[in-house]
């Protein structure tokens, strides 16, 4: 039902024909291309990063087309520590968050940026059954928030 009330308050914001305030969320479902790589800010919060790969099976004319996209992900705090002991890659995710673009300037004066996933919440799904597998991650996910 998450579903429901995010369009029932787009509609609310397009009825009054003020648009106001934006509205970014991100659900995806995917895979990890790379195992995760925990940091910690100077403060001590933790930080994950992980690429994700994410299908989308289409057909055209008589044909079964598959596109891959991959997102980059950062995760902050509990969360990103139960990211990096538990995922690795090929694990599969559900990631959900915000689209954030990061702009910066390297050194010799070119200007970058990169759009990224900041995820609030990461559900870990179950792993393909193999012989001798490691245990898997807690049932649960956690909310967190996130540094201003």
């Amino acid at each position: 039902m998450v579903g429901r009330s995010i369009v029932a308050g787009f509609r609310s914001i397009v009825a009054g024909r003020s648009i106001v305030a934006g509205f970014n969320k991100v659900i995806l479902i995917g895979n990890l291309t790379k195992n995760p790589e925990l940091r910690y800010t100077p403060s001590g919060t933790p930080v994950t990063n992980f690429g994700l790969a994410v299908n989308r099976r289409y057909r055209q004319a008589d044909d079964l087309k598959e596109e891959v996209c991959y997102i980059d992900i950062v995760v902050f705090g509990k969360q990103a520590e139960h990211c990096g002991q538990y995922l690795s890659k090929g694990n599969g995710v559900i990631v959900d968050g915000r689209l954030q673009q990061r702009r910066w300037e390297t050194e010799d004066g070119q200007k970058r940026s990169k759009h990224e996933v900041v995820a609030q919440t990461v559900t870990f799904l179950p792993k393909r059954q193999e012989s001798g597998a490691e245990p898997g991650p807690p049932d649960e996910t956690s909310e967190f928030e996130q540094p201003s």
